[in-house]
């Protein structure tokens, strides 16, 4: 573009990328029988869930989903100039995993790479720094990717994590226009105290130091895997219901907007009770508001993208429409931005 004109960042791209391997509700309930996990799944709205085969990694996905962008959007991998990528299952504590996909794909070298530790916030939260990084002209194409196995995380004897947790991964393109702003309004909550509430407590330096007493495996009754994710399901429910009208009303007042004005609103997709109620709260119509993890669970910082781009394959979401992206979650960490398709 033009060196001299007005830089925005636009979102121009997005392509997803499931994991072979598929745990359904049926396994489930054969597997946890005589408890089973029937009355879990009808809350989550989710039928089936895409789990990492024997070792497959989140650099694996991350690959497979930048492939698949490049394929479907024919996007010369040569234009990226950086590489974001996004999430809290890294293959190793170091190097980061950007910097393996950067060489797998066989990116540039003169091109930036960098993790961000983010979980379900982590779409808006990569969405607003490829912005600034774009606007600021540092770059002007940057490979978002959103990428997690919390599976391995998740202990094989917990069957609430299991039925709602799924992995997957995306790929978004961020480009450089002189078009109006197309990513307004990015707002952000972060509350620490609340870490407790969603957590891994085992494999990492500080291993040991319990946050939370009902955190650990004994006293769920587990017999430990060394990760033992855990969640307090209430907490999280209440504590969504709390920032997400916030943060919606901070996003529209940033862009000058009122909620009438959004044509959809793509939530991370938690569960579906926890999205029904949030929309109910916030009073939209059903028609504007995408639900998309029956097939796929909920994927944490991919889920917003994933149900992005099943939207727009099912006609849901249109270019030209409005939205609104809202992530919510571990941190616990919180923002919205609303994005000009």
């Amino acid at each position: 573009m033009n060196p001299n004109a007005t830089r925005h960042a636009a979102l121009t791209a997005v392509a997803t990328h499931l994991p072979a391997r598929v745990v359904t509700n049926d396994e489930l309930e054969a597997e946890f029988a005589p408890a089973g996990v029937a009355k879990i799944a009808a809350k989550t709205g989710i039928d089936r869930r895409h789990v990492v085969g024997e070792g497959e990694t989140t650099a694996d996905l991350a690959v497979a989903a930048a492939e698949e962008l490049f394929r479907r959007h024919g996007v010369d991998r040569r234009e990226v100039d950086f590489v974001l990528l996004c999430t809290q299952s890294p293959d190793h504590a170091m190097p980061t995993t950007s910097c393996l996909v950067q060489a797998r794909l066989g990116l540039r070298t003169d091109i930036g790479a960098l993790d961000l530790g983010m979980g379900c916030s982590g779409y808006v939260y990569g969405l607003g720094v490829a912005k600034a990084l774009v606007e600021s002209g540092q770059a002007n194409t940057v490979l978002l990717l959103t990428a997690d196995t919390l599976s391995r995380y998740v202990n094989p004897a917990d069957r609430q994590l299991r039925v709602i947790f799924g992995d997957g991964a995306a790929a978004s393109l961020v480009t450089a226009t002189a078009d109006e702003p197309s990513l307004r309004g990015l707002s952000y909550g972060t509350d620490g105290s609340g870490a407790p509430h969603l957590i891994v407590p085992h494999g990492g330096l500080a291993d040991g130091a319990v946050l939370s007493p009902k955190s650990t495996a004994e006293a769920r009754g587990l017999v430990s895997n060394g990760y033992d994710m855990y969640m307090d399901g209430a907490e999280v429910f209440t504590f969504s219901l709390r920032v997400v009208p916030e943060i919606v009303e901070e996003a529209l007042r940033r862009s000058g907007l009122d909620l009438g004005d959004i044509d959809a609103f793509v939530f991370h997709q938690a569960n579906a009770f926890m999205l029904e109620t949030l929309r109910k709260k916030l009073g939209i119509a059903p028609e504007r508001f995408v639900v998309e993890m029956r097939d796929c669970g909920n994927t944490t910082s991919s889920s917003i993208p994933i149900a992005l781009d099943a939207a727009l394959a099912s006609g849901q979401l249109r270019p030209g429409m409005t939205t609104m992206f809202v992530g919510f979650g571990v941190g616990l960490s919180w923002g919205a931005v609303v994005v000009d398709l």
